[in-house]
């Protein structure tokens, strides 16, 4: 073994190690939609004297941490997210009105003097003054704020078991000489008067405003700076509002703008339901490249298998949150991880067959150096599209573009290291150098062979594969101009709620229940034997739960499965965000094929990524499937994998063009695409195998992401040989016609290639 095989060995070895010590010692955080509970996106406003900047939003944070440890929740998460958004996750918490209450209250808590009574139609006289109804609907005039939420110490929630004037809230100033100096002028006021009263506001409205005790003597007040709340308050809403007080005032107002709830039986069966895919996918895999590669696939298999530990033990270090869309992704990578092992045999199979007196050793060492520039241009690809989603999207799609970088540096590792380590190792011995039709290089293969027998000639005629495909564009693309979008809650706003009923209900039904209920415009659609999916424009917390009353009647019992809330103003966002997300993904393909190949290669590979976008769109009208987020995810997927095919056809035609720089364009493609497709049809069929297990076994939640990627990966295909190839075929014709330009090469007379012409 020379100094470079051991290096590679020594590195594999490390990472392995590394990788299992740290799946052992570190847990995979898991997102609320495979564990269960509710996350609920907050923004920061502005108001006329405090700006929502970061260190405003900072200090909300703060507040709110305090208010979110009061909950009792176990292994809450609150973070910033940007300049004025603040994310809170509480796993297990399955009722969030509770927690948007507490949390999204600004508690703007104040003690003013009453100056006296206000008619109705009277109005503030300067400024700082208010006029509020008491607790017995009296108009008081207040004055400035003598003291306010950032000045109190502790409240807290107490029982009066002797007085019997029930529950009622203490509360705790820090500036005691504050509190006596408003108690003592309240005090010189004569038993009665209005004036002798202290106003305690909270979010603009008063909740107490009792006078001063008669034994308290003018100008001494009331020293220890402590009062007490007092009202007909439940234990619920004394223990409420002793936390909204004790959290502290916010800096600056909140608002809601997102809130999802999970219930802990959809991500256990997501979880599940995933495992199975992977397993069951996987295996089909394995299966395949084993029949196809014979011991290079059982190498393969196991590098795969390194494949899944090192992703494991990437999202375990890094402190990733794995979600649900991550989890797809993290199941498609290891189709897509085979992909690289397949360029790999498949030029150690041309190699073979080239040689006079060949060997598996030779062969293999020439089919990683053949391959290295594909793989790292295909993956590089890929990688834009997961940066892309990491940095524009939100929520569970960011997961995934996380996930899906991770499993793109991952295969990387899986294939140029550790299976070039197993398959060195393995074609040194004896045994199998004497049997060479063993290692599965020895032969070209049946897809091969049978191309090289017919050798027919795709390229012959371009503007036909265009015409085609343009008539699938129009076909797939009238379903966006006929039938329209259906935006999901993400991009339009409103609220979503999923629920499994004890009963099958109609959603007839079901709609008539809520149009009883106040809830006319209410879209209900079944989605399955015993689930209801309510979609509605923004609810409070309070109608969604006449919602899901009005659904428990109608269904015997019902079951909240999951429930997500987006504002308008974030819905706009995200729209905008992932035409953003579309367009700079376009841009940054061209801009990588045109430094990376020539220009019409480019140019070409563009326009079949914007072909397959709207195909894919297109279908997805036609069949009323949810564009959300999880489609996009789907989407930009698919726009890595398109540019992946084509990257691997613009790859071979570079290398043969380096050959014979005068052979035309039509003839060398020709030949480029003959010689890729073996490659083409097994990565193919690895991929079909994992997302068929993903639609079939991976639940109601993957089965449209299943979908979009199985229909994407097929376009994909399609475009990346018989649209990109093309039309740089024709973008190159028409560069040719005037002026001949830099490194263009002179056409000559057509001759006849055979695929094994290199």
């Amino acid at each position: 073994m020379n100094r470079p095989a051991r290096l590679r060995a020594l590195f594999a070895l490390a990472v392995i190690v590394a990788s299992v010590f740290v799946a052992v010692t570190v847990p995979v955080r898991l997102g609320l939609d495979l564990r269960g509970g509710t996350q609920i996106v907050l923004e920061t406003r502005s108001t006329e004297t405090v700006e929502a900047d970061t260190e405003a939003t900072d200090r909300t944070l703060e507040v709110l941490r305090g208010r979110v440890d009061a909950l009792g929740v176990a292994e809450p998460s609150i973070v910033r997210s940007g300049e004025n958004r603040i994310i809170v996750e509480l796993p297990g918490l399955q009722d969030p009105r509770q927690a948007a209450d507490v949390l999204g209250r600004t508690a703007q808590l104040s003690v003013h003097p009453v100056l006296g009574i206000a008619s109705a139609t009277d109005k503030p006289q300067k400024k700082g003054e208010r006029i509020l109804p008491d607790e017995a609907g009296e108009r008081l005039r207040l004055g400035d704020a003598a003291l306010t939420g950032q000045d109190v110490k502790d409240a807290e929630a107490r029982f009066d078991q002797q007085g019997g004037a029930g529950w009622h809230v203490t509360v705790d100033f820090e500036d005691d000489k504050a509190w006596a100096r408003l108690t003592g002028e309240a005090a010189c006021n004569p038993p009665g008067d209005p004036k002798r009263r202290v106003a305690i506001v909270l979010d603009n409205k008063i909740i107490s405003a009792p006078q001063v005790d008669p034994s308290v003597s003018c100008g001494a007040g009331i020293t220890g700076g402590s009062t007490q709340i007092t009202g007909s308050f439940s234990s619920e809403e004394a223990k409420e509002l002793a936390l909204l007080i004790k959290g502290g005032a916010l800096p600056v107002p909140v608002e809601t703008v997102e809130q999802r709830t999970v219930g802990p039986t959809l991500g256990a069966e997501a979880i599940k339901a995933s495992a199975w895919a992977a397993v069951v996918g996987t295996a089909l895999t394995a299966v395949f490249i084993i029949v196809v590669y014979r011991l290079m696939g059982v190498l393969a298999t196991l590098a795969l298998l390194c494949y899944g530990l090192i992703s494991y033990a990437a999202l375990a270090a890094l402190g990733a949150t794995l979600t649900l869309p991550g989890l797809a992704g993290f199941v498609l990578a290891i189709g897509m991880a085979v992909d690289a092992n397949v360029l790999v045999f498949e030029r150690a199979r041309e190699e073979y067959g080239k040689r006079n007196r060949p060997s598996s050793r030779s062969a293999l060492t020439a089919g990683f150096k053949g391959a290295f520039s594909a793989i790292a241009d295909s993956n590089v690809t890929t990688l834009i599209a997961a940066v892309l989603l990491f940095l524009l999207a939100s929520g569970p799609v960011k997961g995934f573009g996380v996930t899906l970088a991770i499993g793109v540096i991952a295969s990387m590792i899986s294939a140029l290291v550790i299976t070039r380590v197993l398959a060195e190792f393995a074609v040194a011995r004896r045994w199998v150098h004497r049997r060479p039709e063993l290692t599965g290089l020895a032969s070209i293969g049946r897809v091969r062979t049978y191309l090289t027998r017919r050798n027919p000639q795709l390229m012959r005629r371009p503007l036909r594969w265009l015409a085609v495909s343009a008539v699938v564009l129009v076909l797939t693309g009238a379903g966006i101009a006929v039938r329209g979008l259906n935006f999901g809650v993400e991009f339009t706003g409103g609220r979503l709620i999923e629920y499994s009923t004890s009963n099958p209900v109609d959603p007839d039904r079901a709609r008539e229940a809520l149009a009883d209920a106040g809830f006319p415009q209410a879209v209900v659609q079944s989605s399955g034997d015993n689930q209801l999916t309510v979609r509605t424009e923004e609810l409070t917390n309070a109608e969604a739960a006449e919602v899901a009353d009005a659904i428990e009647e109608v269904g015997g019992g019902a079951e909240k499965v999951r429930d997500e809330l987006i504002g308008p103003s974030l819905g706009e966002e995200l729209r905008r965000n992932a035409l953003i997300a579309l367009g700079l993904a376009l841009a940054a393909q061209l801009l990588y094929l045109a430094v990376r190949f020539r220009w019409m290669f480019g140019a070409g590979a563009v326009a079949a990524l914007a072909h397959d976008v709207v195909i894919l769109t297109g279908i997805f009208a036609w069949l009323g499937k949810p564009i959300d987020g999880v489609f996009l995810a789907a989407l930009l997927t698919v726009i890595g994998y398109s540019v992946n095919d084509s990257v691997v056809v613009f790859d071979r035609i570079r290398e043969l063009w380096r050959k014979d720089s005068k052979a035309p364009l039509d003839q060398v493609t020709n030949l480029a695409v003959l010689q890729t497709v073996p490659r083409t049809v097994n990565t193919g069929m690895g991929v079909i195998f994992i997302l068929a297990a993903l639609a079939l076994l991976g639940g109601e939640s993957l089965t449209d992401f299943a979908l979009a990627l199985l229909i994407g990966m097929l376009v994909g295909t399609y475009s990346s040989v018989l649209t990109a190839s093309p039309l740089a075929i024709e973008l190159n014709k028409h560069a040719t016609k005037g002026p001949r330009g830099r490194g263009t090469p002179k056409r000559r007379p057509r001759t006849r290639p055979t695929s094994q012409d290199t």
